[in-house]
């Protein structure tokens, strides 16, 4: 029995060991950046996970992250949203002191009385905004949005250009994966003449709890979700298993006219692909890639919409690079607006995103 126990406690400190090994710590104090008073209750989390808190009556947080990279956000009513870099190989992750500041109530006055909101805009483009915004994937049906009173509508005849906000997080139910976000968005923009629609904002994801089987289901749906999508991509980039996870990446042309591509036979290349220090991997290459993940046929519905041939049995996206940029242990990479996508990606939109911290399992 003795011989048991000093091998039970043995082996529960090596567990504990390795995973603290795989965690970092996260700590710090917020504060009004004009007194600085302490902000008890201000909204600290990182952006496209899971991992949130609120600060105390002190204005301290704490958070334990698995390794890897994240925006660290934090949002108070009345003052400026703050976005902090953070990953496991930081120096200065413990004791930090962030200072926020005050919205200058004088400049939004000024931008909403120069603004053109719809007065009926919920019912003119709520259906729009949210196709536009969630998706229009079989996913994206299942979604719901609980509060859509805090959006505000504004309509450019002139830029021909709808612009969407809100002061209010927004809250969307999905569930077909069984996550509830809070998506501080700060606006949503849609451009008639293009017909390309951009948003920018903060999510922060929330596993729902549900009966055995819908939480079965969820499982499921998150790993089809995951699989080809660009987390999927990147992950495989970094870990050099894209041929293996059936990925395959082509370089276009960008004298052509249309799409015409060559296929790069080492995606590894140092050319495009090099390790750098602390498990990190850089990717170096600018310009525009097509992705074509075999794995899994599209969606019937994109097919049509894209007037596709009906025989395509992979699912196509394109890659813009404008910098370099480098991959975090956990697939995160900063200053995503840097890298955007079109295709099959750009189809996918909130309803089939699953956070940056998702494993499958």
């Amino acid at each position: 029995m003795r011989y048991l126990l000093a091998f039970l406690l043995t082996i529960s400190v090596e567990i504990i060991l390795a995973q603290t090994e795989n965690n970092f710590t996260v700590t710090g104090k917020i504060t009004d950046g004009s007194n600085q008073q302490s902000l008890s209750n201000a909204s600290v989390f990182c952006q496209n996970t899971t991992f949130g808190t609120v600060s105390d009556n002190e204005g301290a947080f704490k958070l334990v992250l698995p390794n890897g990279g994240y925006d660290l956000i934090i949002s108070y009513t009345g003052f400026e949203t703050k976005t902090i870099h953070i990953n496991h190989n930081g120096s200065d992750n413990n004791n930090l002191v962030i200072e926020l500041k005050q919205k200058d109530k004088t400049m939004e006055a000024v931008a909403v009385v120069g603004s053109t909101e719809v007065a009926d805009g919920l019912a003119k483009y709520g259906n729009f905004f949210t196709e536009n915004f969630i998706g229009s994937t079989p996913n994206s049906a299942n979604c719901v949005i609980q509060n859509p009173e805090v959006l505000k509508f504004y309509y450019s005849k002139k830029r021909n250009r709808l612009k969407v906000m809100t002061k209010e997080e927004l809250v969307i139910l999905n569930n077909a994966l069984g996550y509830k976000i809070r998506y501080q968005l700060d606006s949503f923009t849609y451009e008639y003449a293009t017909n390309i629609s951009t948003y920018t904002g903060y999510p922060l994801f929330e596993e729902m709890t549900g009966t055995g089987d819908q939480e079965k289901l969820w499982k499921q749906n998150r790993v089809k979700a995951y699989n080809g999508s660009r987390l999927h991509f990147i992950r495989s980039w970094r870990d050099s298993s894209l041929t293996q996870q059936g990925f395959v990446i082509e370089r276009v042309d960008p004298n052509s006219a249309t799409i015409e591509t060559t296929p790069i036979e080492n995606p590894y290349d140092t050319t495009l692909f090099r390790r750098v220090e602390n498990d990190e991997t850089e990717i170096v290459y600018q310009g525009r890639l097509r992705v074509l993940y075999r794995n899994e046929m599209p969606e019937k519905k994109f097919v049509t919409l894209m007037k596709l041939p009906p025989h395509v049995r992979v699912q196509i996206s394109i890659l813009d690079i404008n910098e370099g940029f480098v991959i975090e242990q956990n697939g995160y990479f900063y200053d995503q607006s840097d890298v955007t996508n079109a295709g099959y990606w750009s189809w996918e939109k909130i309803g089939d995103l699953v956070p940056y911290n998702y494993r499958e399992q």
